[in-house]
């Protein structure tokens, strides 16, 4: 097995069932998990920021930072290794408040709600998820079996579902 990782604002697509994707200590940011069970393909995202419009720039730059232009790619390029939309199984966790105790920015919380209109717009539901609250997250996915995985400080590592 080898481990890929996935930094911030930085995506990985894989159909090698040897492949197990990780991104660590997700905090406000998301984690986009996403598997296609037919052929095997599975992509892992870490996106920052909610939209794009926020700053272009940066988005041109690196689309992965946002939503609305990160996980558009992270299903494109997955469609080169044959997946499909409709059997795509979603996966997401972060989202969390650590740094702004008083909820004064609440980037977490937009965050989201990005990626739930997202997907609800172009009629993918969210099968598994773990987002809100005040604790980092890493997720894993397996690329063999579709499976992920979440590892918390308070609660250790469990599967997603």
């Amino acid at each position: 097995m080898s481990e890929i990782v996935i930094g911030i604002s930085d995506f990985k697509v894989s159909n090698d069932a040897n492949d197990i994707l990780v991104t660590y200590a997700l905090g406000s940011c998301i984690g986009v998990a996403v598997y296609d069970p037919v052929v095997k393909v599975g992509g892992l995202l870490h996106f920052m920021l909610p939209e794009s419009s926020l700053d272009p720039q940066k988005a041109g730059e690196n689309p992965a930072m946002f939503a609305d232009t990160g996980i558009p790619l992270l299903f494109k390029s997955c469609y080169k290794f044959g997946a499909d939309k409709k059997r795509m199984v979603v996966k997401i966790a972060g989202g969390a408040s650590i740094l702004d105790d008083a909820n004064f920015f609440r980037i977490g919380q937009k965050n989201i709600t990005a990626v739930r209109k997202l997907f609800w717009k172009n009629n993918l539901l969210i099968e598994g998820e773990d987002t809100g609250s005040n604790y980092n997250r890493t997720i894993y996915i397996h690329i063999s079996t579709g499976k992920v995985f979440l590892k918390t400080a308070h609660n250790g590592m469990r599967e997603l579902i």
